[in-house]
């Protein structure tokens, strides 16, 4: 069963989310290498192009998770499951991201932090994406929720 991964292509230590489309089988091999490029954590000046364009990138992204929430209510199905699923793992790396940014201190410490989110995140999207291929899926699961 075909999925849509979101991936990243990166540039000046920052990834741009880039839709690449993948079989099942190759998806968790293919997806750690991704998550290397797409949800990798950097560090930039807060007046350099990379903080901008990361800047740009979180709010295009949250853009995109709005306008996925009516195409799911009305068009459910695999790509927008998984999409769901790449998007609201991406959006929630970058946001904890943030949070660790502000208040994890000390080298060792945000090293330890990073690599905890990493694996998280990791985990997350594997999670999503086994309970849309062996389960209903993400869209059908929100709607059984109000489903007598």
């Amino acid at each position: 069963f075909p999925i849509f991964v979101l991936s990243g292509y990166s540039e000046e230590r920052i990834s741009f989310p880039v839709l690449l489309y993948v079989s099942s089988a190759q998806s968790f091999t293919l997806f750690s290498l991704l998550m290397l490029c797409s949800l990798s954590c950097f560090t930039a000046s807060s007046n350099s192009k990379a903080a901008s364009l990361h800047w740009t990138a979180e709010r295009m992204l949250s853009v995109l998770l709005l306008a996925m929430g009516p195409v799911a209510y009305f068009n459910p199905g695999p790509v927008i499951d998984y999409s769901l699923a790449a998007a609201l793992t991406l959006h929630g790396h970058w946001g904890l991201g943030q949070v660790l940014t502000d208040y994890v201190h000390g080298d060792t410490k945000i090293k330890m932090a990073n690599a905890a989110l990493f694996l998280l995140s990791t985990i997350t999207f594997t999670g999503l994406c086994y309970f849309n291929y062996n389960d209903v899926g993400i869209c059908k699961a929100v709607a059984l929720l109000w489903s007598k």
